[in-house]
């Protein structure tokens, strides 16, 4: 199953990029329109280096890639050790690459050992995801968003475990409520990938600076923008100017914004600080297993004690 589901994922049609065709025209000197003949003719030739180079941008594993492995694998790994065969057997297959091409045209070639292994590297087989993590994210997430959420908790982001508690305590209070998104799950790794935090609290204390950069450059983008020659400044300033605002990155500002203040609100939370993943896994074996009329009702059961209890806690404190 695993290796049908990487040849299939290999062999899926791939559109050639900008980067990769900037690359083979700069590096290379052939004219755009002979991009197919040089794929077929002649990059089976070069060294694994430049094959490397020339198509990595394609066979970089993303996170979508990766969620489908995630899904497949459940809690399960597959040793480093095991990696060499997967690759051998991928090969002998063969596996072909499909490439599209500005023209529309799809150019099909053999995939080299190089190509196949920085895919393989990089799907993260090798990770794992603890049970109570698992747990939650299989029985209170939305089930559209679990291969995505277990290839999150699969990232090495995560190898630390107070980096680890950052994840835990985000999905043991957001999943489930009023204020999840996946797009914030996103977020988060790219936050922790990015800068790095040791732990909850040094994350939370960054936040207030971000928010603080975000606010400054929307400010910027929404005002009138500088006139950089003070005679066009005199013809066209003012009611005159018929500049428009840049108002799709005043909003994905604003949407980086307010993704920082979910996620602080998330993370700051008593009730995040007190419910532990050990306790979720606790109330879902309890209601694990129900009968078939009960199925429409097992995640408002497990939601609602979880609120039940974060109610309480908070009381407590």
């Amino acid at each position: 199953m695993l290796i049908e589901t990487l040849a299939v994922e290999l062999e899926c049609p791939r559109h050639l990029t900008a980067q990769v065709v900037n690359h083979l025209v700069g590096t290379y000197g052939i004219a755009r329109d002979a991009i197919g003949s040089f794929l077929v003719n002649e990059l089976p030739a070069l060294e694994d280096w430049q094959i490397d180079l020339a198509l990595a941008p394609l066979f970089t594993p993303t996170l979508p890639n990766q969620a489908g492995f995630a899904e497949l694998l459940g809690r399960g790994s597959v040793p480093a050790a095991q990696w060499s065969d997967l690759i051998q057997q991928l090969i002998a297959r063969p596996t072909h690459a499909q490439l599209a091409g500005e023209d529309g045209q799809t150019h099909r070639i053999p995939l080299r050992a190089v190509t196949i292994e920085r895919f393989v590297l990089l799907l993260r087989l090798e990770a794992t995801i603890s049970e109570p993590l698992f747990k939650l994210i299989s029985h209170l997430a939305p089930v559209t968003d679990r291969p995505l959420l277990k290839a999150i908790a699969r990232r090495a982001a995560w190898a630390n475990d107070r980096r680890l508690d950052i994840l835990t305590r985000y999905r043991t209070h957001a999943i489930g409520g009023d204020t999840y998104l996946i797009e914030d799950a996103v977020a988060l790794l790219k936050l922790v990938e990015t800068y790095e935090p040791t732990g909850v609290s040094d994350l939370l204390s960054r936040i207030p600076h971000w928010q603080q950069v975000l606010r400054q450059e929307i400010s910027e983008a929404a005002g009138p923008r500088p006139f950089f020659n003070e005679r066009v400044q005199d013809m066209h300033g003012g009611g005159r100017d018929q500049r428009r605002q840049d108002n799709s990155r005043i909003t994905a500002k604003e949407n980086e914004r307010a993704v920082l203040e979910r996620l602080q609100r998330v993370l700051s939370s008593q009730a995040a600080a007190n419910l532990d993943t050990d306790w979720v896994a606790t109330v879902l074996n309890r209601t694990a297993a129900p009968p078939p009329w009960q199925h429409a009702h097992r995640r408002e059961v497990a939601l609602s004690l979880i609120q039940r209890r974060s109610s309480f806690l908070g009381e407590a404190s």
